[in-house]
Formats: C-alpha cells, structure tokens, sequence
C-alpha cells in the first residue's frame, strides 16, 4: 500500500461517471493517493476504473459490501484478488462461513496473479442506521452491542478490520486491540450537511477516536474546490 502523509484519509469517489472519478483524483494525487471505488462506479466502469487509478499510483478500497452464500463470496473475492486492490469490504451480516471464504477467496486470487492480497474489512452496521432502523429489521441489540457483536465475529473469522461508524471506534478498539483495523465512513468536518448519514463525527474527533482510516465522500467531491476541502480535512486531523 502506497503511503504518504495524507495516507489515512480515504477518498470516496461516488460519482457518476469514471472521467468524473479520474479528473478529481488527478487533482489530488500524490498528496492524497487512497481512493474508494464503490458499487456504483465499479458497476459503471468496471476494472478499468480501478486499473487507471493504480496507474496514478493510487491505494483502491475496492467497496463492494461483498454478501451472499459463501462460495458465491469465495469465487468473487478470487477474482478481486487478482486485482491488486488494497482493501475490499464484505458484510459481517453474512456469517462467519462466509467471512472466511472472502479471505480465502483473495487469497487465492492474490497467489494466481503474483500479487499482495488485499486486506478484508467487515461492514458492522451502516453509518445511515440508528436504533430504529435495527428494530424495524427485526434486531433488539442496541447500534452498539450489534457493532460488538459483528466485529467480534469479524475478528474470530481472520478479516483484518471492520467498517464502523466513528462513533463505535473506541468500544471496537477496546475489544479488537490496536492491531484491529477500524475504517470510520460517516465523516463530516464543522457544519457539513450530514445528508443520509445517521452516526457521524467531526474528522478530528475520529482520529482521536482511534481510527485507523477515513473515508470522506462528499465534503471532499463536493466542495466548489475539493483539493482545498481536502487539504483543510488533513490539517485539521494532523494526519
């Protein structure tokens, strides 16, 4: 994974279109040089978008919130290993048979293309659920107790982290340990409109937390000059 000083801010590049995608991270590299490709760029552009990327020396969190049965999850995540992506994401919800056939599925991948495989992430609870939501799917925890539960799951099974909200950062790290990577979605600096996220935190205030990565979205692809946004967002973390 490529590192600089800005290497633990994650750029969420949820726009329409790869030439969108491409023309704002060519903005931003090198000083920032991690990237999120998520469902709906990945369905628009497929490998390319991820290939284009690498070739500006970016980090991909390829997050594709991976969940079905566990060999449909185990051949997928093969072929993702031989990407070379960095990281990619699977939903804890899936169980602990499936948790383990993603990392083995990268694994496997990985070794056939001569590559690193990519460090597995485990989606807890969605930054745009509460309390409420939880219920209406039928789930009595408290956000987190569930968030608990999911990352010791996610732990038992081998991932290398999880994805949570920056508000659940130090009741994972006080149960996962400091080698435990936490990626902290739900991120919005000063009086950022928090649109459909429900559990969120300043920038500052995650790290912290403890976070080990965030991922910023729309205060930074948003901004009327994203570099700068981005810019403030790393001074005023230290990061």
């Amino acid at each position: 994974m490529k590192t600089n000083s800005n290497s633990r801010i994650i750029v969420a590049l949820d726009l329409p279109t790869g030439k969108a995608a491409l023309d704002l991270a060519a903005t931003l590299v090198p000083e920032f040089n991690f990237f999120k490709v998520g469902s709906s760029l990945f369905c628009a552009e497929g490998f390319p978008i991820i290939q284009s990327l690498q070739r500006m020396g970016a980090s991909i969190f390829l997050d594709l919130k991976l969940h079905d049965i566990p060999e449909q999850v185990r051949k997928t995540a093969s072929i993702i290993g031989a990407f070379g992506v960095d990281m990619i994401s699977v939903h804890c919800f899936g169980g602990d048979a499936m948790l383990r056939a993603a990392k083995e599925g990268v694994t496997e991948g990985a070794k056939r293309a001569n590559a690193k495989p990519p460090q597995v992430v485990g989606v807890t609870v969605l930054t745009s659920l509460d309390e409420s939501d939880l219920l209406a799917l039928g789930v009595k925890e408290s956000v987190e107790a569930e968030v608990s539960i999911l990352a010791g799951l996610a732990q038992a099974a081998g991932l290398d982290g999880v994805v949570a909200s920056p508000r659940e950062i130090e009741l994972i790290k006080r149960q996962a340990g400091n080698d435990f990577i936490i990626v902290t979605p739900g991120i919005r600096p000063g009086s950022a409109d928090t649109a459909d996220q429900k559990r969120v935190l300043s920038p500052s205030q995650a790290i912290d937390a403890g976070a080990t990565y965030l991922v910023v979205g729309r205060p930074i692809t948003a901004a009327a000059n994203p570099r700068s946004a981005a810019l403030k967002i790393a001074w005023e973390t230290g990061v």
